[in-house]
């Protein structure tokens, strides 16, 4: 998957038509501030505001504080920050569980005040009429099925899934009915191998992994375990690319010295010093 560019030279932002089963392997990342965003913009297919910027921005110890607003004013800094690839803003814990029309209304209103091509949500068989009335009132659903953070209560804790039979073969469902609901795409997150694998191969629609399986059609990881800033703990399925909060804390060591010794700021970064 690939920006095209326009008449004008103009490169045309990617959108849900141009995720396509079977092809070049589609590249995502989350993105939370306009910085990150910009600097992805260029590398990825689509850029995910996804609700886990309640534990990596905020510091809370799971997705479920996370607020429409919040996803909104993230939202809105990605997309103001980049041109290219795709956006999708995670729809937030109480969000839509709800109804479909509170699904709606929260989806619409995230579409509207960032501008983004589609919204995600967590669920499997029990959420398919939802994405149902949204995909078919205009709004695209990108799914998610397997481990589902914001459902990390009910199942005990953050646990693999697709273990034994009757698991495997829920998440599987769940994948099938989330497809045929009109999701253009699905999550497969926290997921067995094999499980990940039987799902891309069974549904018509990409599949995008985290810790699920290189058949996917795609995969992504949350940006600051990429780039080793997020510390706290490390999932099995992160590959680290950058080890930047040495780097970060080094530099603030730095500068706080300068500083207690004078050495900063020098002449030359005043106004109007002899």
């Amino acid at each position: 998957m690939s920006a095209q560019s326009t008449g004008s030279g103009r490169v045309k932002r990617r959108g849900i038509g141009d995720f396509v089963k079977g092809g070049l392997p589609i590249v995502g990342l989350t993105a939370y501030t306009a910085p990150i965003a910009r600097l992805l913009d260029e590398h990825v297919d689509f850029m995910l505001v996804g609700d886990s910027l309640g534990m990596v921005v905020y510091g809370f110890d799971s997705t479920l504080p996370v607020t429409v607003d919040m996803m909104i004013a993230h939202g809105g800094a990605v997309m103001r920050s980049s041109s290219q690839a795709m956006v999708v803003v995670d729809l937030p814990f109480g969000a839509y569980q709800e109804s479909a029309h509170q699904a709606f209304r929260n989806a619409a209103r995230i579409m509207a005040e960032t501008g983004c091509a589609a919204v995600k949500l967590e669920g499997g068989a029990e959420m398919a009429e939802t994405v149902q009335f949204l995909t078919r009132r205009g709004v695209p659903v990108m799914g998610h099925v397997g481990l589902m953070p914001q459902s990390v209560n009910t199942a005990g804790g953050f646990r693999v899934q697709g273990r034994g039979r009757e698991q495997a073969e829920r998440v599987m469902a769940d994948a099938v009915a989330i497809a045929e609901a009109g999701a253009f795409s699905i999550v497969i997150e926290g997921t067995l191998e094999p499980v990940a694998r039987a799902i891309t191969e069974r549904v018509p629609v990409p599949t995008i992994g985290i810790g699920a399986s290189p058949a996917c059609d795609g995969q992504i990881l949350v940006i600051d375990d990429l780039l080793g800033i997020f510390t706290e703990f490390t999932p099995r399925f992160v590959k680290r690319y950058a080890e930047l909060a040495p780097l970060i804390a080094a530099a603030a060591e730095a500068y706080a010295a300068d500083v207690r010794a004078r050495r900063f700021p020098g002449n030359e970064h005043c106004f109007g010093a002899g």
